[in-house]
């Protein structure tokens, strides 16, 4: 199930009926499928209500689709498919360029990262760059939505406590600051455009990522090439604190950063997901 916000806050399903990447793709509105959701007062509970809920909101959203109203995906602004996360992880430095196994020593020592909760948007809002005296760099990477709250996670569980998956970019400025401070500016973790559900990705260590920086291919790679697997990461993040529903991984990116400016379009594209469009503007 490929399941979509868009415009003020509603729900799509993408039409199963139509094949991915096709043009003519169509969503059907199962907002609906929101009145699944449990009320909620202050303070409200860590995490994203919906993915907490995915199970019975996916199933009302079924049962809505086939009347549900169809829409152009063409005619519709996409957000986030992620709402509230309770936090944003990013794993630095984490695909192989070769056989350095001092590199990838490396990588493991450095662990991951956090991401400001507000740096968040989707397809719609763009990038918008901020100290633009600087090189900024594209990132394409796999975006991990875990599904189930959880602490301590044993490797051969991880992939249980995975709701779904998205296309994500991760938006690097350099500087010599400490790189959560430099990666959190609005718009700087772009998801979308769309959570495909795990039982529709039974393997996410083998799918071919790229990215086009104006038709023009700047980065291509498989998540085979990962040094910290998704299973890893989730073992690994839940040892320091606990993962809740919503929170998302971002899984590292393959060779091919590099520097973006207003005015550009990037296209990144994950096997069995989909494709996300970014424009880019100055803030």
């Amino acid at each position: 199930m490929r399941l979509c916000r868009f415009e003020e806050n509603r729900l799509g399903l993408v039409d199963p009926s139509t094949t991915l990447g096709a043009s003519g793709e169509q969503i059907r509105d199962v907002t609906g499928a929101l009145d699944e959701l449990p009320p909620c007062r202050y303070p409200f509970p860590p995490g994203d209500i919906l993915v907490a809920n995915l199970e019975k909101v996916a199933a009302r959203a079924r049962a809505l689709a086939a009347s549900a109203p169809a829409r152009p995906l063409d005619g519709v602004k996409l957000l986030s498919p992620i709402a509230n996360p309770n936090k944003i992880i990013g794993a630095p430095m984490n695909y192989r360029t070769g056989q350095d196994e001092a590199a990838i020593a490396s990588a493991m020592s450095i662990g991951l990262f956090l991401k400001a909760n507000g740096s968040l948007g989707g397809q719609a809002d763009g990038i918008r760059l901020r100290m633009m005296e600087r090189q900024i760099d594209h990132e394409v990477e796999l975006g991990v939505v875990i599904g189930r709250e959880g602490a301590n996670i044993r490797r051969e569980d991880a992939l249980n406590h995975v709701a779904g998956y998205a296309v994500a970019l991760d938006i690097t400025p350099h500087g010599k600051e400490e790189r959560s401070l430099r990666k959190s500016c609005e718009t700087y973790t772009v998801l979308g455009p769309w959570l495909v559900t795990a039982d529709e990705i039974p393997d996410p260590m083998n799918l071919n990522l790229q990215l086009d920086l104006n038709g023009e291919r700047k980065q291509q790679g498989n998540t085979r090439q990962m040094i910290r697997d998704v299973a890893t990461m989730i073992e690994y993040a839940s040892s320091f604190y606990t993962l809740y529903p919503g929170d998302i991984f971002l899984s590292g990116t393959p060779a091919g950063v590099g520097p973006i400016k207003p005015g550009d379009e990037i296209v990144a594209s994950i096997e069995k997901i989909g494709t996300l469009r970014a424009r880019v503007t100055a803030a």
